[in-house]
């Protein structure tokens, strides 16, 4: 499985506005091909910061996902709301397999 964990730093004045865009996202996302979870974490103790674990079957999943019409309108609107550049972790997937 091929994961990747982006940590997210939004500017507390955008967060509300952030979580729209990223909750639409997030319902399309669940949809695609070779989608496996799609999760949105906001951190308990720094309300600003954000975690988006992003789980696809295959690197090609998770790069067709960088094209889709709804990573590309959240990718743009989200941007002025950042309080720094985005951060992308890949990861393994181990447990659960397949």
């Amino acid at each position: 499985m091929h994961v990747t964990l982006v940590h997210v730093w939004v500017l507390h004045e955008h967060v509300p506005d952030f979580l729209e865009a990223t909750r639409l996202n997030h319902e399309a996302s669940i949809q695609e091909a070779g989608n496996r979870r799609f999760d949105i974490l906001q951190d308990a103790q720094v309300p600003d910061k954000f975690i988006l674990y992003e789980a696809y079957d295959s690197p090609e999943s998770a790069a067709a996902h960088k094209l889709t019409p709804h990573y590309l309108a959240w990718r743009e609107r989200v941007a002025p709301m950042m309080a720094r550049p985005r951060e992308g972790q890949p990861c393994l997937g181990l447990y659960p397999a397949g």
